[in-house]
């Protein structure tokens, strides 16, 4: 794989000459500014053959480097192995140390190309002040990847559903009247949407264009009075397409909407949300009729409805079953002694929830880690080199799915067989203790998540322990696993870390300790934000499924810690038992004892 990497640079690096471009900048994303995408915008996989979600790739004349976060620092050292693509570890996520490292390998007049359409309003802004003030040229429409992939794949074709009212509770009428009374009173004429869990949101439609995502490749563009869709029209069914021209949806072809833009004038106000409209849209739109706007719909989708969250609490039942019988599989297969991989476990979890009613694939691809492979954070098991799970070692399991009454992430580890190290049961404990502390916290008004972070690192900390990654993130209602604004991360550079809590929104809870070459460990449940007296929120936890007991050191849990564990396994007892069979109520029973 090595050697067709370096091809692939190397043609790239050949039309680079011709075009006279010094440097190409490569994201993630898509023009959507997706965390995960179809495998059409793919460019940075296909180009480094580093397959993490986040990472952005410079290609210089002679050199050749990648920029990742800390959650994917084992993984891309393994993929990026023989590329001749240099690592560059980010001291800071999400924060572009790429860009000051660049300008500094570059003379004045030297040129810089990029996709603006996989750029922000805000990135594009950042990098052309940048490369300006060092006296550097960017080229904003660089795209040489549909000549240089043969048989790049094509955009997805599959079909868009409706998302019942059942189960989304306010109708699309509604959402677009909310967005419509905000747009007047900034005297807007029309929103210009590009993200594409709020379209889905927004119109109570689903699809399948990205895996593990319920959600179809589109633009919406609402005026006070009318709304134009834009997207493969042969995706959407007779039914569908009638239901949507009642409500003045009128839908065009994916590719005009900025023709369409164009087309409707220049005394037409838009506004444009910077963190996320890709750049080539906002060249189109005369700046003075361009109103910049932070994306408020981020947080009428974040806060659930009361029927949202009695939906979601269905889809926590539905998983808690399946994983019990998951979980009872694995450990008999293992005392029979027959051979088992990560991935024959990660296929059997999906299995189980796939029997599970309204169920719709799984919300990610399953981290399955036995051992040291447990420490690579995102580490996904392949079927062909997967290891094998066996009696002495520690199995991280970090699973979900997507139903129509919601979105599900859980995150459990145990021991497989007897006698787990004093060790590991200190660090499970250290974990746990962190995990007890966030979930049960009160906290006032007005708290961000960088704030209640602390929380789950605390115990660690003292130990001289910690985790690169946040611990938390919003979860959507069957929409994206990783849905914001909120969550818990540890620095100012996402919305994770300065958005408040608010009664209402779901988040995950799952710090963790990871021992490179040895093991790794994570707990995970989703909680819900909850208002208590006098100003004051906590959390519920919305999660069904036991945390193992076997891995607990209980001299390190003081009494409150250990009422709250029993809490929580009485309410995995009460909410799981009634259905289950009797052999399955007997291992829950034995999951849930009180420590």
């Amino acid at each position: 794989m090595s050697d067709v990497i370096k091809n692939r640079i190397q043609s790239l690096r050949i039309d680079m000459q011709k075009n006279k471009i010094d440097a190409v900048i490569i994201p993630s994303g898509d023009p959507h500014q997706s965390e995960y995408i179809a495998d059409h915008w793919a460019v940075r996989e296909w180009l480094s053959g580093f397959t993490g979600s986040a990472g952005t790739l410079i290609i210089l004349a002679d050199y050749a480097a990648l920029w990742t976060d800390p959650r994917y620092f084992i993984q891309a050292d393994i993929e990026l192995s023989g590329s001749g693509i240099t690592l560059h570890k980010q001291k800071v996520p999400h924060a572009p140390e790429h860009l000051p490292w660049l300008v500094k390998q570059l003379t004045p007049g030297k040129q810089v190309g990029l996709d603006s359409r996989l750029f922000s309003i805000q990135q594009l802004e950042q990098i052309s002040a940048l490369l300006s003030t060092h006296r550097l040229t960017l080229l904003p429409q660089y795209n040489p990847f549909d000549n240089l992939w043969a048989n790049r794949p094509a955009l997805p074709p599959l079909e868009i559903f409706e998302h019942d009212i059942h189960f989304s509770s306010i109708s699309r009428e509604s959402k677009m009247g909310l967005l419509r009374a905000k747009m007047i009173s900034l005297d807007a004429d029309y929103l210009v949407l590009s993200t594409l869990d709020d379209i889905a949101w927004i119109l109570n439609l689903r699809g399948n264009d990205i895996p593990y995502n319920p959600l179809f490749y589109a633009y919406l563009l609402l005026g006070k009075e009318n709304c134009f869709l834009f997207v493969n029209e042969k995706k959407i069914s007779p039914k569908t397409k009638e239901s949507l021209s009642k409500e003045n949806i009128t839908i065009l072809p994916y590719e005009t909407l900025m023709e369409s833009i164009a087309h409707l004038g220049s005394d037409v106000t838009f506004i444009v949300h910077p963190e996320s409209l890709n750049a080539a849209i906002y060249k189109i739109i005369p700046p003075k009729r361009c109103l910049m706007h932070p994306n408020w719909i981020m947080e009428l989708k974040a806060v659930k409805s009361e029927n949202e969250i009695t939906h979601i609490q269905k889809a926590m039942l539905k998983d808690g079953i399946a994983l019990i019988r998951a979980f009872r599989w694995l450990e008999s297969e293992i005392e029979n002694e027959h051979t088992i991989s990560e991935f024959d476990f990660a296929e059997k979890c999906a299995f189980y929830r796939s029997q599970q009613a309204d169920y719709k694939g799984e919300s990610f691809n399953a981290i399955v880690g036995y051992k040291s492979n447990g420490a690579i954070i995102h580490y996904h098991p392949h079927s062909e080199k997967a290891a094998i799970i066996k009696k002495g070692g520690l199995l991280l399991v970090d699973s979900g799915g997507q139903y129509l009454d919601g979105t599900t992430d859980i995150t459990r580890t145990i021991f497989i067989g007897n006698n787990p190290p004093l060790l590991i049961k200190q660090h499970f404990t250290l974990v746990l203790k962190g995990f007890i502390a966030l979930a049960s916290a009160q906290f006032p008004s007005g708290t961000v998540g960088m704030q209640l972070d602390t929380l789950a690192r605390t115990h660690l900390w003292k130990q001289g322990l910690n985790y690169a990654h946040g611990t938390g993130h919003g979860v959507g209602f069957f929409l994206s696993v990783h849905e914001g604004p909120q969550g818990f991360a540890t620095n100012p550079t996402t919305s994770r870390g300065t958005t408040a809590l608010k009664p209402g929104m779901v988040t995950t809870n799952e710090p963790g300790v990871y021992i490179e070459g040895e093991y790794g460990i994570r707990i995970e449940n989703i909680l819900l934000c909850k208002d208590l007296e006098n100003g004051f929120l906590t959390f519920e936890d919305l999660t069904l499924f036991p945390i193992s007991q076997q891995l607990i050191d209980s001299s390190l849990l003081n009494q409150d810690e250990k009422e709250w564990l029993n809490n929580y396994h009485r309410l995995v007892w009460n909410g799981l038992s009634p259905f289950i069979s009797d052999d399955e109520k007997v291992w829950l029973q034995q999951q849930c004892s009180p420590i």
